[in-house]
């Protein structure tokens, strides 16, 4: 389960932006989480709470989970549609020439600490 490295890996990083801000307390972290990203939101927030409790600064923090629609291009027909639904081949022209716009990101995007 990779998703409790990641965690670690959060905790960190927001220990280190209360460290540079003088910040005491961390009452929720929000991550922007694509949703072909290989993380599994209901794993993740399972180690969430496990670890974030062994921290003094983040003792009971909140995580909140934004999620980030999977988008793909197709380089062919111009055209956008669901990576979940369609898969790698373009809907619209049948194509294999499409890459991923967006779905695959993990991004801290809000500390809310005191």
């Amino acid at each position: 389960m990779h998703e409790l490295g990641v965690v670690f890996h959060v905790i960190d990083n927001v220990k280190e932006v209360c460290a540079e801000n003088n910040l005491t307390q961390v009452s929720s972290v929000t991550i922007q989480l694509g949703k072909v990203s290989a993380v599994i939101p209901s794993y993740l927030k399972d180690c969430w709470k496990w670890a974030v409790n062994r921290e003094e600064l983040m003792k009971d923090c909140e995580l909140v989970i934004e999620p980030i629609e999977a988008i793909t291009f197709c380089e062919d027909c111009k055209q956008e549609y669901d990576t979940i639904k369609h898969g790698k081949i373009c809907p619209h022209c049948g194509s294999e020439h499409t890459y991923l716009l967006q779905g695959n990101e993990f991004m801290i995007k809000e500390i809310e600490a005191c």
